[in-house]
This record gives C-alpha cells, sequence and structure tokens, in this order.
C-alpha cells in the first residue's frame, strides 16, 4: 500500500505506508520507504515496523496522523500560513466509524474531504462518470479489492473485498513454505510477484532465484521459482476477486450492465499489472476488460479532480 501525494496533476509524493516506531522512546523513528526497507531486519524488541492503515482502513490512529503530517510536510515544508485544502481516498464500503477515523487523521494536517476510491479512479481515467451510461471500474489495491459500477457520480452497486496485493505475496510465500519446505519474508515473495508473475501461463517462462530458510534445519538454502508456479500460487486468491466481482455485476440494473458489456471494465491499481489479469477476467467473467492508461497513480489524479470540482461533487463526497 502507497500514499501518493498529487499537486498541480502530477505525483509529487509516493511513499509506502510503513512507519517504524522506536518501543523504548515510544516515538516514530521512520517512514516510508526508509521503514520499509526495515522490515525482517531489525530486532522487535527495539523498533516495531507497522503498516498503520491495513486493508484500506486504519489500523492505527496516531501512527496515521503522524504519517500524514510528515508526508504533507515533506511535500509543502513545515512552515504555512494556511492549512492544505487535501481530497482523502477511501475503499468503498467501509464503516462511518472508518471512515470518520481517516476523516480525523486527515484534519490534522489540513482541510480534508472524502472521496471513495473506485469515483476517484473513474475521475482519473476520465469515465463519462456524470452521465447516466454505467461504467464499472475495478480498483485492485494492495490491501483491498474493489469493484463499482457508477452512474450519474454515484455508485450504484459495488463491493470491497478486504484482500489485495499484501494477500497475493502471502500466497506466494505459502506456496513455497508447502511445496519446498523453506520460508521467504513478504519482500522477498512481493519481489517475485513484480518480477516473474503473472495471472496467466505465460508464453515465455521466466524464472527466478531465491534464498529461503529452511523450516526443519533453519538454514539457509536456495530456490527456483518460475512464472507458471507463481500463476498456480495466486489463483485461489484471484478466484476469490472474480467472484466478488461477479456479485457486483448481479446486482447490476440489467440497463447499466447493458452499458459495461458494451464498454469493458476498467482495472486499474498495481494488482492490475500482475501479467494477463485483463485477459484471465475477460476469460472469467465473459466481459471484456481492459487495463486504463495510468493503473498505479488514477486514483491520486482523480482525487485531484474531486477537489478542483467539488462544488459539482459535494453531495457524492464524504
Amino acid at each position: 500500500m502507497f500514499i501518493r501525494i498529487v499537486q498541480g496533476g502530477e505525483i509529487t509524493l509516493q511513499e509506502p505506508t510503513v512507519v517504524a516506531v522506536d518501543l523504548q522512546e515510544q516515538k516514530m523513528v521512520a517512514v516510508g520507504e526508509e521503514a520499509q526497507g526495515m522490515i525482517g531486519r531489525v530486532s522487535d524488541e527495539t523498533l516495531e515496523v507497522v503498516r498503520p492503515l491495513q486493508k484500506g482502513v486504519v489500523a492505527y490512529y496516531e501512527l496515521t496522523e503522524l504519517l500524514l503530517e510528515t508526508l504533507v510536510r515533506r511535500v509543502g515544508g513545515s512552515v504555512r500560513l494556511f492549512k492544505p485544502r487535501m481530497m482523502i481516498t477511501h475503499p468503498y464500503g467501509i464503516t462511518s466509524v472508518e471512515r470518520r477515523a481517516v476523516h480525523e487523521a486527515a484534519l490534522a494536517s489540513g482541510e480534508a474531504a472524502l472521496i471513495s476510491q473506485p469515483l476517484a479512479a473513474a475521475l482519473g481515467i476520465d469515465l463519462p462518470v456524470g452521465t447516466p451510461t454505467g461504467n464499472m471500474v475495478v480498483c485492485l489495491g494492495g490491501g483491498c479489492t474493489q469493484a463499482a459500477v457508477l452512474a450519474m457520480n454515484d455508485v450504484v452497486s459495488g463491493e470491497n473485498l478486504r484482500q489485495g496485493g499484501l494477500d497475493l505475496d502471502d500466497a506466494i510465500a505459502s506456496y513455497v513454505r508447502r511445496k519446498y519446505g523453506l520460508h521467504i519474508g513478504q519482500r522477498t515473495a512481493e519481489m517475485v510477484k513484480l518480477r516473474i508473475g503473472a495471472a496467466v501461463p505465460q508464453d515465455e517462462e521466466q524464472s527466478i532465484e531465491l534464498q529461503g530458510q529452511d523450516q526443519v534445519t533453519g538454514l539457509p538454502r536456495p530456490l527456483t521459482i518460475t512464472t507458471s508456479e507463481v500463476v498456480e500460487a495466486v489463483q485461489p486468491a484471484l478466484d476469490e476477486v472474480f467472484e466478488m466481482i461477479r456479485r457486483v455485476l448481479e446486482k447490476t440494473p440489467p440497463e447499466l450492465a447493458s452499458d459495461i458489456i458494451d464498454r469493458g471494465v476498467a482495472l486499474c491499481g498495481g494488482g492490475a499489472l500482475l501479467r494477463g489479469m485483463d485477459r484471465l477476467m475477460t476469460q472469467k467473467l465473459g466481459v471484456p476488460a481492459y487495463l486504463v492508461d495510468d493503473p498505479v497513480n488514477c486514483v491520486a489524479l482523480g482525487a485531484q479532480r474531486a477537489l478542483d470540482e467539488y462544488k459539482t461533487l459535494a453531495r457524492y463526497l464524504g
């Protein structure tokens, strides 16, 4: 999961939602990339490395507030005459308590309004969501996966599966443990996914060599894993994603469903970059799916557009 800050139509900051806390002094000592580099590499007795936002919602309120303050200050400087106006995205379908926690954490850094991520993505992709035409967006994020059908600037039907890219990493690590008896860390599993991962078998088989920890001896042991093995490892998790999208389509009014069949399903988020994801989704759902132009940044870019068009969209925002 990443926090992205947009100013003037450009991504000015992109950092992982990770912080490191000094347990003795009870203070945050690192954020973002610096903190992520400590995962699995520091003593649990002195430093705790945590994700303040989990499954798209606030898990550690104070750390989330500090993380936002730090990153906003990094972009705008420590001295400001006025607090910045911000549009914060949140997963679709979260509870009012979860939404309030996000809002209050953001208020410490400036004036804040909220927008659901599917609506922000649709604005960032430049879909005609202000019309009665049905548009479907699937956001494959790090902490959760969302599917939504939108029309007239609102979500007509949608669902949020609290499973995302991090769960694919866990699936790869579990596969290696079951098949080879080796432990690998989450960052290693993520590296495998990014370098050779795919959602469907590829014409060109790739492989990568890793070092894992033997479950029995505890000693390091080399391992070579292939693309086809990664495809096998992630299939159960992807099947849950497709089942969720199927449920959303079943709840969609027939007129809008017809529009979606004609227009296709827009895929965004980091998980959409898994090779062959659009082909697999088209095959599984029987509805055309396509990867948008800027799948990683479209949600953040859409949030700025929503801020620029706040008066028009205010009734649909949190």
